[in-house]
């Protein structure tokens, strides 16, 4: 069966959060259908992977042939890696991000996450939770309501959270909450699921352009755990930590990390 991804909305062709948020919406449908197939472990982490970076790759070629891409699934090197440090426009994609939750259904903790980055700067994102039905962006970002909870609540790796992290919640009084990929735990401080994502324990640009963008077009504080700028489209993609939360909590997780650092 071959899978028909359709064609975007008309205002696609000049609306770049539109197309961000097809092309999540669509790779994240055809990662369904790659779920339903009876495929198992590594080689359901696999084939999804292949898949939705596949599909990514031809409709980014077909709908914005000029620009270029830096994806977790395409190799960063040689003539690919000039093109994109030339390029004035770059989308920076994971096709499949928390594999290790698709991987068990009917786990939804998983996303796509698709961002746009021109001269310097984020300048559209969608991150997919196909499971959940839904793809969260920056042309109609998520409006974060206030916090439901009494205590801050952070939201952590379900198998790799940071040790420091447990003294920031000390230090705030908070309560953690595991969760799997990264855009998941980002779009969880928008969606009054918790109230902070920070990291410290190794990441790539693409773990979190998309889900940075959305956030930080829902008004959500975004920054390096030093509160330095999250940068985007550099020479070494590592990007290993972040902080996104509700911006009355930047301060004190900011001034906690300067202090105490992330070992």
């Amino acid at each position: 069966m071959t899978f028909e991804p359709g064609t975007p909305p008309a205002e696609a062709a000049t609306d770049d959060h539109v197309l961000a948020t097809w092309l999540a919406t669509v790779a994240g449908e055809r990662l369904l259908e790659v779920r339903g197939e009876g495929l198992e472990g590594k080689e359901l982490k696999d084939a999804g992977d292949v898949a939705a970076h596949d599909l990514l790759m031809a409709l980014i070629a077909e709908h914005r042939p000029d620009d270029a891409v830096l994806s977790e699934e395409r190799p960063d090197e040689g003539a690919d890696k000039v093109d994109r440090l030339s390029a004035s426009r770059v989308w920076i994609v994971d096709p499949l991000d928390g594999t290790r939750e698709f991987s068990e259904p009917p786990r939804d903790d998983w996303a796509v996450h698709v961002a746009l980055w021109q001269d310097g700067e984020l300048v559209a994102g969608a991150v997919a939770q196909p499971a959940l039905g839904e793809t969260f962006n920056t042309g109609h970002p998520p409006v974060v309501p206030p916090s439901t909870s009494s205590r801050p609540r952070i939201a952590v790796s379900r198998s790799r959270p940071p040790a420091f992290v447990n003294a920031l919640a000390e230090e705030l009084d908070a309560e953690l909450v595991p969760m799997g990929s990264a855009g998941v735990k980002v779009l969880s401080v928008a969606r009054d699921i918790t109230d902070a994502y920070v990291h410290a324990g190794g990441q790539y640009e693409w773990d979190s352009a998309a889900p940075v963008a959305v956030a930080a077009a829902a008004g959500l504080f975004t920054s390096r755990v030093d509160g330095t700028p999250l940068l985007y489209n550099q020479d070494d993609v590592y990007l290993p930590d972040l902080i996104v939360c509700r911006p009355e909590l930047a301060e004190r997780i900011v001034a906690f990390v300067k202090q105490h650092g992330t070992d």
